[in-house]
């Protein structure tokens, strides 16, 4: 391991002048600067960050902790947190909660043990109106941003989030603009604020249409493929007379239209389809799906200038961004001679 003295000797200077131009100190020349950075990086000399950090009481690392890796709607979320830490010099530790309550409690210890800057934590939804961990959060006050939306449990924090409601209004409108008066919904997890949201906006948008929604015409997938594909099963063994679903999430949309199809619908000549979240795999499908797509990569930005607000003593106000719709062949007129 090249160490300072190494290329102080090789430099022919102190080794108190080569820590002064690794920390950019303003009392040595520019021309020594330049000499002696290359002849470190000519010998591979790589600065040590544990000890940066102990002499600066900071590590340069963020946590990140978000549900699952295979969930593609974190994809650009992640790609944009990183993009920017990358251009501030930090690092980023990715950990999983696999939406489990007491692996969240475990990770947010591990990243809080390896000394973190700050945490960028998606929530384990739950019902209760506190949670431990979070608690301990606030008591260390470690720069926290939530990566999606406030529940009573973690309230007291700083968020960004899609603007749901107004996103899923707009889906619904699309559907109703094209002549669909009985639209089934795909709803996720009763704890999650976006499922809760999502389904407001679908309901709210009937209600501005002047049309009650009909709570036959509702059923529960949760937020994955198999999941909606069983509520797919559930909505054709009920048999309501929809002539179109909406899908809490794009995953959900992707489950119900493989049962759909299978059974023999065509889409969206039988049954039109709108998922939510624009996931790569929504413009590839078998039927493009029309979809509200999130601003996924501005989401990641934006908990990015949270954070570094954060860090630097401020307290800046949680963001909500808004969805817009995207169209593509899944969603149509109903058939003739329904609704």
């Amino acid at each position: 391991m090249v160490r300072l003295k190494d290329i102080a000797a090789q430099a022919g200077v102190s080794v108190m002048t080569v820590s002064k131009v690794m920390r950019d100190e303003p009392d040595i020349s520019a021309a020594t600067k330049v000499r002696i950075r290359a002849l470190a990086e000519q010998m591979g000399y790589t600065p040590n960050s544990v000890a940066q950090g102990l002499r600066n009481k900071t590590t340069k690392i963020f946590g990140l902790l978000i549900p699952a890796m295979t969930n593609p709607v974190f994809a650009r979320v992640v790609m944009a947190i990183e993009e920017k830490a990358y251009e501030l010099g930090y690092d980023i530790i990715l950990a999983q909660s696999l939406n489990q309550p007491e692996r969240e409690h475990a990770m947010i210890r591990r990243l809080l043990s390896r000394r973190v800057d700050g945490l960028f934590v998606t929530p384990v939804y739950r019902l209760g109106p506190t949670a431990p961990i979070y608690d301990e959060l606030i008591k260390r006050g470690t720069p926290t941003v939530l990566l999606g939306h406030r529940a009573p449990f973690c309230s007291s924090f700083v968020s960004v989030e899609t603007e749901d409601i107004a996103a899923s209004i707009t889906a619904t409108k699309h559907l109703l603009d094209l002549g669909h008066k009985r639209i089934a919904f795909l709803a996720g997890p009763t704890a999650a604020p976006s499922s809760q949201e999502r389904l407001e906006g679908y309901r709210r948008a009937h209600r501005e249409a002047g049309l009650e929604s009909d709570d036959k015409l509702i059923f529960n997938s949760g937020s994955t493929i198999e999941e909606g594909g069983k509520a797919a099963l559930q909505m054709l063994n009920e048999s309501p007379g929809a002539t179109a679903v909406q899908a809490v999430n794009d995953l959900v949309a992707i489950g119900a239209a493989n049962v759909f199809l299978s059974q023999g619908l065509r889409i969206p000549e039988d049954l039109s389809v709108v998922g939510f979240g624009n996931i790569l795999i929504s413009e590839h499908f078998r039927v493009p799906l029309t979809t509200m797509r999130q601003p996924k990569h501005r989401l990641g930005t934006a908990a990015m200038d949270s954070m570094l607000k954060l860090i630097g003593g401020a307290r800046p106000t949680s963001r909500r961004l808004n969805a817009e719709i995207i169209v593509r062949q899944s969603s149509g007129p109903p058939p003739a001679g329904t609704n």
